[in-house]
């Protein structure tokens, strides 16, 4: 059975239904392209047909777009190059058919999924909040191949389709018909009928689509005149490199592309675009993203837990605590449907909460993503309590409290006394060890981590900590309640530091040594910048909190010794005033807003006097290396089970630069080898604490890799 299927409608509207079988979602891949190029012969040879419509079958999917698994597999640039003009040689057809066509979307509509709406004479999409149109492909490392480039300028404008493409973003139906994406936006209910009749009455007139037409006057300027698209470019162009800071080609690429052929005919810019997309698709960085890409495809379809165990059902929640963290989660919670029950023990602490809450929806008002009865609406969601009125009814309480032990087996015993251990646990611990959690629990099954970063809006990653008596129900219920809160999950079992705080602490801690070194904190962070990091290690020290920087590196050396011996400098400034950013002051500076503003002398006073710095790929290796030498250590004793786990919980929960692949995946490019010589020789150098881990010596022994030994 095939992926499409044509039925003729008594009106002679020919509906073109895509349905790929055994698959959730709807992918253009080379059979189905193949596929779709035979329908399209066949509508044009049929002279009865008087329009086509083109839809899906797929429950809230459209086209999720090419199949990345294909792209992944091309490594020979002039295949590229081929398989790109053969699809976009397909789509062309039809643009060049008798009739007119029109996309009825209704749900996802990515990559060459939009690319072949473009290809219609119209589109029309649905209110469903489902649905999603744009052209991703930069995420992958690639450009709009299948004709994107071409097409989107002509029909929304050079710089709404620049803003899409360059940023990889997405619209809903009612954006995309403001922007003239789509004709129409309609009731799925009603979106085949209304397709149709767009097509025969487009089948009866003239106008072949709808040419974009700027809006005011400036608009007019920047999209009509040589001076206008140039300063869009150059505006544009000074965008991405900001933001990309020249690490990821594609955006430029596109944007290159865009200004070479706009004002080109479609044919010949086609070709163009298939050329320079050809050396991206076989680029690392762009088998990096990808390589990301399945981590997080692997990660929807994982439930947490071995073996068929399912999650609980969870509609309301409680949490433990209403600071800054513990608003954030209420507010995360409640912005996804589910009632929240925010306990803490005064009614100023409750008043923070529901104030960090109302911020980060109002946020959101702001930026047009909810109206202000929306926000309202989702934060009557939270109900605030000083006592545990209501938790009888709740399915899982998130505890946020003090990072105390004893305050949080209080608080535990409190929660399994109202439930009788009916409800599940989830600590919201950063560093304590989830068993010693629940060592006096009656329901040690019930306790988990939920371990969220700050902030919480911001930052995707949730480890999940499963104690050593943690059931499997417990886990998997808080790792598809996490993905039900729109984070990133990784499970880990219980060990100091967890994964992240474990693999974050030897970089800044080593940052710190450096410093006492005499390098310069603005050239220490400037290298962690030209490695791809978001931030530089002594600025996230400041982001983290300088003292909690010092608690976690101090667990952690009890823990691991001289391994770990934290740099005497996080002591000196443990005795300070300074906090980091959350007191406006740590090595840098910051305003009211939290925007830095230069380096804090006081502490600079701390450090020795400046000496000459060592070569940036020496300072980025410094730290760097600590990080895989200790990942290689997590993964032997079992904290996490698979390299792809390590990878995504840094890039998810530290921001590890997407386009390396990952801390292992980069490791793996090095060699252990080289990773092994490194190390000793760092160990000889420096200090014994950069010795090489038994794993990375016996990788190196076998000429392994981290990912090798999952195969």
């Amino acid at each position: 059975m095939g992926a499409l299927s044509l039925e003729i409608r008594p009106d002679w509207v020919g509906v073109l239904w895509f349905d790929l079988p055994g698959e959730k979602v709807n992918k253009l891949s080379s059979p189905v392209m193949e596929e779709l190029e035979a329908t399209l012969d066949t509508v044009a040879k049929d002279g009865r047909i008087k329009g086509l419509v083109i839809a899906s079958r797929k429950k809230d999917v459209f086209i999720a777009g090419a199949d990345v698994n294909e792209i992944r597999g091309v490594t020979d640039e002039k295949a590229a190059f081929e398989s790109a003009r053969r699809a976009q040689l397909i789509l062309h057809k039809i643009a060049q058919l008798s009739v007119p066509s029109v996309a009825a979307i209704d749900g996802v509509c990515l990559g060459g999924g939009l690319e072949l709406s473009l290809a219609c004479t119209y589109r029309i999409a649905t209110d469903n909040p489902k649905t999603s149109l744009g052209l991703v492909e930069v995420k992958l490392g690639i450009i709009p191949g299948f004709g994107g480039t071409q097409r989107l300028p002509k029909v929304v404008g050079l710089q709404e389709s620049l803003k899409m493409i360059l940023n990889g973003s997405t619209v809903d139906g009612k954006k995309a018909l403001r922007s003239g994406l789509v004709s129409a936006c309609v009731p799925a209910g009603l979106l085949i009928e209304e397709a149709a009749a767009l097509a025969l009455k487009a089948a009866h007139s003239s106008a072949k689509g709808r040419p974009f037409k700027p809006k005011g006057a400036m608009n007019w300027v920047l999209e009509k005149t040589p001076f206008g698209r140039n300063l869009v470019f150059k505006k544009s162009r000074e965008a991405v490199l900001k933001a990309t800071k020249g690490q990821y080609p594609a955006p430029l690429a596109a944007l290159e592309v865009i200004r070479k052929t706009h004002g080109m005919p479609v044919e010949q810019g086609l070709e163009i675009e298939a050329r320079e997309n050809a050396p991206l698709i076989v680029s690392d960085v762009s088998k990096n993203l990808i390589h990301l890409f399945f981590l997080m495809e692997g990660v929807k379809k994982a439930t947490g837990v071995a073996g068929d165990t399912k999650a609980l059902p969870v509609g309301r929640v409680g949490v433990l605590g209403a600071g800054v963290m513990g608003g954030g989660i209420a507010q995360l919670a409640a912005d996804r449907g589910i009632s929240v029950r925010m306990k803490d023990i005064k009614e100023e602490f409750l008043g923070k909460g529901l104030a960090e809450a109302n911020r980060l929806f109002q946020a959101k008002v702001k930026r047009r993503r909810l109206k202000k009865h929306e926000a309202q609406f989702r934060l009557d969601r939270i109900s605030p309590t000083l006592a545990y009125d209501g938790f009888g009814t709740l399915d899982v309480v998130i505890e946020a409290v003090v990072e105390k032990l004893p305050v949080k087996r209080q608080v535990l015993k409190e929660v399994e006394s109202l439930t009788g251990g009916k409800v599940i646990f989830a600590s919201n611990t950063s560093s304590l060890p989830i068993t010693e959690i629940a060592a006096e629990s009656a329901h040690p099954g019930q306790v988990v981590g939920m371990h969220f970063f700050n902030p919480v809006h911001r930052m995707p990653l949730v480890e999940v900590i499963r104690g050593k008596k943690t059931s499997d129900e417990a886990a998997a219920t808080v790792y598809a309640l996490a993905k039900a809160m729109g984070k990133v999950p990784v499970v880990c079992s219980d060990g100091p530091g967890f994964l992240v705080n474990r693999l974050l602490m030897p970089y800044m801690n080593e940052a710190a040594y450096l410093l006492l070194e005499g390098v310069p904190v603005e050239v220490v962070d400037k290298a962690m910048l030209a490695f791809g990091m978001p931030m530089g290690p002594v600025r996230l020290m400041d982001e983290v909190g300088l003292d909690v920087a010092y608690h976690v590196g101090t667990y952690l050396e009890s823990c691991f010794k001289d391994r770990m011996k934290g740099a005497p400098l996080l002591k000196a400034i443990s005795e300070t005033k300074f906090l980091g950013k959350k007191g406006g002051a740590g090595f840098y500076f910051y305003d009211d807003k939290g925007k830095e503003t230069g380096l804090n002398p006081e502490l600079q006073n701390l450090l020795p006097s400046a000496k000459p710095a060592p070569p940036e790929g020496s300072l980025q290796e410094r730290m760097v290396l600590p990080m895989i030498n200790e990942a290689s250590r997590l993964l032997a004793e079992g904290i996490v089970r698979t390299a792809g786990e390590v990878d995504l919980g840094m890039i998810m929960g530290t921001g590890f630069p997407p386009f390396r692949g990952g801390l292992l995946r980069y490791a793996d490019t090095l060699g252990a080898a080289r990773l092994a010589e490194r190390l000793s020789a760092l160990a000889q150098q420096v200090d014994s604490r950069f010795a090489p881990s038994p794993q990375i010596l016996d990788l190196a022994k076998h000429n392994a890799t981290f990912y090798g030994q999952e195969a």
